[in-house]
């Protein structure tokens, strides 16, 4: 049944409240539908201002008569959560704690903000706390404290000379490619075509070796400190990757491949084989 005041679902009870009981938002293509008393629940906040004036009419609408917001539409379930009864409860594991800030500063929320601000102690670092902000986002000086500790990680690990701002870690190369089998197992030429090489490990040490020619598409905006699985190469020479990790000091420690038999030709018996080969790399 259609509604007969787009804006919400009810009239106010009141005659000098010029808006609905319950109200309908479109926040960034997502809709939201609460109630007026909880858009209004924290005074001097930028929806409290936007929902206490005389003048609806001043306030911008989408096609269908929402009261429309141009913000994050995902991001704002948690500022309206918080607006419900003034707690903030985040997801396990929550990678957007710094965009949820800035939110919430937009929303003018000052109580929401020192919730949401990274806080770092000696017990707990931000690779510690899966809620911090990307280390981007953290303050110079704090910044420069996790970069010279992170730095003098590897150095006393290894105590070399020469490892200075290196660190530690796998990363492992993976491929799909494809070959043809045909009479006595001769393969023809194309014996081997690599669609993609993929690229798993923590970002920084991803970042590191292969720089420009990674691709991050699939993944963006990962912190450094973040493992991925999601990364591949935007060449497809396996010798390129390999000489790109060498040179970055790591050596190859385990590698593991399948094949399977995807069809057979017909007419010629010939067999097309898809293989998938991984290949483990280390640095101390």
């Amino acid at each position: 049944m259609a509604l007969a005041d787009p804006a919400g679902c009810a009239k106010g009870s009141e005659d000098n409240n010029p808006f609905p009981d319950i109200i309908e938002l479109n926040v960034g293509g997502q809709v939201y539908i609460t109630r007026h008393p909880t858009l209004v629940s924290v005074p001097g906040s930028l929806l409290w201002e936007m929902f206490t004036q005389k003048n609806v009419r001043s306030l911008a609408r989408d096609s269908k008569g929402r009261f429309f917001v141009d913000r994050d539409g995902f991001l704002f379930r948690y500022i309206l959560d918080y607006m419900r009864d003034q707690q903030l409860v985040l997801p396990e594991h929550f990678p957007e704690r710094g965009r949820l800030q800035r939110e919430a500063e937009y929303f003018m929320l000052p109580e929401l903000v020192k919730l949401l601000a990274p806080k770092l102690s000696e017990q707990n670092s931000l690779g510690d706390d899966p809620c911090q902000s990307d280390p981007e986002e953290l303050s110079p000086d704090a910044a420069r404290g996790l970069a010279s500790a992170a730095a003098a990680l590897p150095s006393a690990a290894s105590g070399g000379a020469g490892t200075e701002g290196r660190r530690a870690g796998f990363i492992t190369i993976g491929y799909r490619g494809s070959y043809t089998l045909g009479r006595d197992s001769q393969t023809d030429a194309k014996f081997r075509r690599v669609a993609r090489i993929m690229v798993c490990g923590k970002t920084s040490l991803a970042k590191e070796v292969f720089g420009d020619t990674l691709n991050e598409s699939r993944d963006p905006d990962r912190p450094p400190e973040r493992y991925t699985s999601r990364y591949y190469l935007k060449f497809t020479f396996l010798e390129q990757a390999f000489d790109k990790l060498a040179d970055a000091g790591f050596h190859m420690v385990a590698c593991n491949s399948t094949g399977t038999c995807a069809f057979a030709h017909e007419q010629t018996d010939d067999r097309i084989w898809t293989s998938y080969t991984e290949y483990v790399f280390y640095r101390e």
